[in-house]
């Protein structure tokens, strides 16, 4: 199967199956004017919770905790890992104003274990949080940071030198004991408006080379029927995927950049996950589904396909859950 190699036109990166993403001021208003809004939701049944099986937690065996949003904290090998830290109020360039976060963090960034390695997936300020990295570089200051292509000059600008910047199919050895391998997505970038898209957007592959334990990170896109099966092709056996089921309506703006629950489940079915977890939903309102619909639309969309829940769980912050 190809492998699509990003690719830039005009000096900004675009998605190979559909182009250039670019939001536009025009387009964020007619959303709040109720343009693109979505037929009403099936309602979530009152004291509706995600079914997640009792499972004894082992510390010795790899294990993953939702922190919120799309953070995880990954144990694996001895090591601990960060999916895209946000600890902050807020994820906006100012602390007083932007979208609140609803659901606190279950742990503080003072009670983390050694954070080993972080993995960014895009430059949006909900998945690099300027607050949160300063704070974690403070604490843990031999954290090495991986991040899509062009993305290391915002790094090095703050003086963190430990980086490592991966392209599309790209992949880094670290430390002798593991492997990362940067993934398409189907997404967009940019800080601010004239800066769209001039860096990458991309989902990771981590592996431990020992026991070939390996999870994904998926980051923030849209479905495509090509880059899933292609990262699930080139990776035959993914134990863990990290998929979001949140911020998707209304479809007619979302759908390029963000996934509906039964897109997760294609991913999900696409890369051959043996289990997979939610993210990016109860954290930030960024969308105008209800908070709770996520993963209810979710156990709907396994239902449908005939796949058992059990391995593809919605589970609250906090819990600690083997894989």
């Amino acid at each position: 199967m190809e492998l699509n190699k990003s690719r830039k036109v005009a000096g900004r990166y675009i998605n190979p199956h559909i182009g250039n993403i670019r939001r536009k001021t025009k387009d964020f208003l007619l959303w709040s004017l109720g343009f693109f809004r979505d037929h009403p939701f099936e309602l979530v049944p009152e004291g509706f919770t995600y079914p997640i099986p009792h499972r004894e937690h082992d510390p010795n065996q790899p294990w993953a905790m939702w922190i919120g949003h799309s953070t995880y904290l990954i144990s694996i090998g001895g090591v601990h890992l960060l999916t895209d830290p946000i600890w902050s109020k807020r994820c906006s360039p100012v602390p007083f104003f932007g979208p609140k976060r609803k659901t606190a963090p279950p742990l503080k960034i003072s009670q983390l274990p050694k954070i080993d390695y972080v993995l960014i997936s895009h430059d949006h300020y909900d998945h690099l949080d300027r607050r949160t990295v300063e704070r974690l570089r403070r604490r843990f200051p031999h954290i090495l940071w991986i991040v899509p292509k062009g993305v290391k000059k915002w790094f090095e600008k703050r003086g963190i030198k430990q980086v490592v910047e991966l392209d599309w199919w790209e992949e880094a050895y670290i430390e002798g004991a593991f492997k990362v391998s940067a993934v398409p997505t189907q997404h967009f970038s940019g800080r601010t408006t004239p800066h769209a898209n001039r860096t990458l957007w991309l989902g990771y592959v981590f592996e431990e080379l020992n026991t070939k334990k390996t999870f994904y990170f998926v980051g923030d896109t849209g479905y495509n029927p090509y880059d899933f099966k292609a990262i699930g092709a080139r990776f035959p056996k993914i134990d863990l995927s990290l998929i979001p089921i949140g911020a998707y309506s209304p479809r007619q703006f979302m759908s390029t950049v963000h996934i509906e629950p039964k897109d997760a489940v294609h991913i999900h079915k696409d890369v051959g996950s043996k289990f997979s977890l939610g993210m990016h939903w109860k954290t930030f309102r960024l969308s105008e589904e209800p908070q709770e619909q996520p993963p209810y639309d979710l156990l709907k969309a396994l239902k449908a396909q005939n796949i058992d829940p059990k391995t593809f769980l919605a589970p609250d912050p906090g819990i600690k859950i083997n894989w």
